[in-house]
């Protein structure tokens, strides 16, 4: 119980974190709200006031000759307030779908960009498939949350109100008395089994969000399924997660069925309370049929929307629920942040220094180990050495995806720490070794590099690639769509586009990361020259594992567990009859047993 009472008190502070959050948002249409508020109340006003003229409609009929004088002006007034119940409440709705689906897109766009604004880490882990699913149910939440909240709670505790001070102007204090308890009842029992039943909620959310990031990740992996005949293991992890879903939804919906049989009970309960009360005054001549028509009827317009207001307390429930995960990412930590008084980066030279620089992933491993270097303006080093050496990881700490352990990065006199991150990536360009496009055409992902350059620059930059011809030869040339991570197009394929790419961005510094290793011979010398072309004048860091795209390098630099082993030119290196040259002479019997 303790457990329980402790979970309970989190999820309402939750909830409370949520409406909080959102109320910034509502106050940017202070004038609309306001002005819904305005015409809620007159529609309830409305809806309160037709019981009333319809019971002077009765008690004007049960007099003696009741037919020879109708009650045309309160049948007519009867007409209109019921009009007018319903004329402000499309109104109010009409008001207010701004102000919701403005909030709507405002924490959208808020969570989009604070998703782009954390680091590799949270990516590298996340889970596509949930993460998406968490966003799409938290912002149908937000439109449920709004409109209930304010337009279905407030004025049914509006009416509540207006209903119970009626009876108690009106009629015997018992009526109230009957009323308040039966309302009493009706909210604690409503309040109790919402609670328990959102367990099972909470956990259908879990395995629906879990399920979905599987189909999701099969489905981006729909060669390799292929390749190894595992559908239908595929389909058997999918139903894992599905099938403790529908358990969760059986209960969720078997407990809702009790909920809904005992707020029933509870309702039909005071009504009928209040019916007997009501006949024996009219059997005494306390009351008149009117008066008995007004109360079956008031009762009638407050048990209803109670009985709406549990299923709308519910829903506001499950909607707090649905939009828990999403709020909680926007909680989620951005790792590497500016600086306060952080500077944009300032490029006279474009000289890098490592100084000293130590980094580890996780603190069981260390990946860099005291790595100092130097790469002059205008100069070309290239790293080498084994697979988990930690060249890579050079080219995430250059553009602060992750942050030094100890030591430092400069460009220039600048340590990158203290300038803006926007201003040091775009002084950037890479060529990775993975490269992943856009599902979108083959311009739009070489004019990704600099989206405001013209068509004519993009072009330029496909012919510098040696891409243009296969563009051209396509189809749809340029417009050509590339699929989904860029599978329409071969691995070598895409790398000319990641290379059209850097050359349109036009950056002082550029990364290879291994730019070459999907071409095949041909293609790599004749991108080769460009290459050499493109980093002509640039500082260039090349991470390679071909040592022949390298021979002209200023300096290159051999890592092994994370420290530089031995640097030097291609002859120095060499001469050392070191690491390098033991690396150098296996590729090169390599390509002679490949050529012969």
């Amino acid at each position: 119980m303790r457990s329980l009472s402790s979970s309970s008190r989190a999820g309402v502070r939750g909830d409370w974190n949520i409406v909080r959050a959102l109320i910034p948002y509502l106050l940017e249409f202070k004038g609309r709200v306001v002005l819904a508020m305005l015409l809620l109340v007159l529609a309830k006003l409305a809806n309160v006031t037709v019981p009333l003229v319809l019971k002077e409609i009765v008690d004007a009929l049960g007099q003696p000759m009741a037919m020879l004088s109708v009650p045309v002006l309160l049948v007519i007034g009867y007409g209109l307030l019921r009009f007018f119940s319903t004329l402000f409440g499309e109104l109010r709705d009409a008001v207010f779908a701004k102000v919701t689906q403005r909030v709507i897109r405002r924490v959208a766009l808020k969570l989009f960009v604070h998703l782009h604004s954390l680091s590799l880490r949270f990516h590298l882990e996340r889970q596509t498939g949930g993460v998406s699913r968490d966003i799409e149910r938290g912002t149908k939440g937000i439109s449920f949350l709004l409109n209930f909240m304010l337009f279905s709670i407030l004025p049914t505790l509006l009416e509540i109100g207006l209903v119970t001070g009626i009876l108690v102007y009106r009629y015997n204090p018992w009526y109230a008395v009957i009323t308040f308890i039966t309302l009493v009842v009706y909210i604690v029992f409503t309040l109790f089994i919402t609670e328990w039943r959102m367990i099972f909620r909470r956990t259908m959310n879990d395995m629906d969000s879990k399920a979905n990031t599987r189909a999701i990740d099969s489905l981006l992996n729909y060669e390799t399924v292929k390749y190894f005949s595992n559908e239908a293991y595929e389909a058997r992890r999918y139903d894992e997660h599905m099938s403790k879903w529908e358990v969760s939804a059986v209960r969720n919906q078997t407990s809702l069925a009790a909920l809904n049989s005992g707020q029933s009970a509870i309702i039909a309960i005071g009504m009928t309370a209040l019916m007997l009360l009501a006949s024996s005054g009219v059997a005494k001549g306390e009351l008149t049929v009117g008066d008995l028509v007004l109360i079956n009827v008031f009762m009638l317009q407050l048990y209803m929307p109670l009985h709406f207001l549990g299923f709308v307390y519910r829903e506001i429930k499950h909607s707090l629920v649905d939009m828990e995960k999403m709020f909680r990412l926007l909680d989620e930590n951005r790792e590497i942040e500016d600086a306060p008084g952080a500077v944009p980066l300032k490029i006279d030279q474009a000289v890098i220094h490592f100084e000293q620089v130590c980094f580890s992933y996780e603190a069981k491993r260390q990946i860099l180990r005291d790595v100092t270097f130097d790469i002059p303006a205008g100069h070309t080093v290239a790293v080498v050495g084994s697979s988990g050496a930690g060249k890579s990881t050079l080219s995430r700490l250059l553009f602060r995806f992750y942050d030094v352990n100890s030591g430092r990065i400069l460009i220039g006199d600048q340590d990158i720490r203290g300038v803006t991150q926007s201003s040091l990536r775009a002084a950037i360009g890479i060529v990775p070794q993975d490269t992943v496009l856009f599902n979108d055409s083959i311009y739009y992902n070489i004019a990704y590099g600099r989206p405001d350059a013209t068509r004519e620059d993009v072009l330029d930059a496909a012919r510098s690639a040696h891409i243009d011809g296969f563009i051209q030869s396509l189809p749809d040339g340029y417009d050509t769509i590339v699929g989904e991570r860029g599978l329409k197009l071969s691995g070598g394929e895409k790398q000319r586009v990641a290379i059209a790419r850097a050359i349109l961005k036009n950056p002082p510094i550029l990364i290879f990361d291994e730019a070459t290793s999907a071409l095949d011979s041909k293609s790599e010398k004749a991108i080769q020259d460009q290459l050499r072309n493109v980093a002509h004048e640039r500082t260039t860091l090349v991470i390679a594992h071909r040592l022949s795209t390298i021979v002209d390098a200023h300096q290159i630099l051999v890592m092994s567990e994370g420290r530089i082993v031995e640097r030097g030119t291609h002859r120095d290196l060499l001469k050392m009859q070191g690491m390098y040259a033991q690396m150098w002479a296996l590729q090169q019997q390599e390509e002679e047993e490949g050529s012969s």
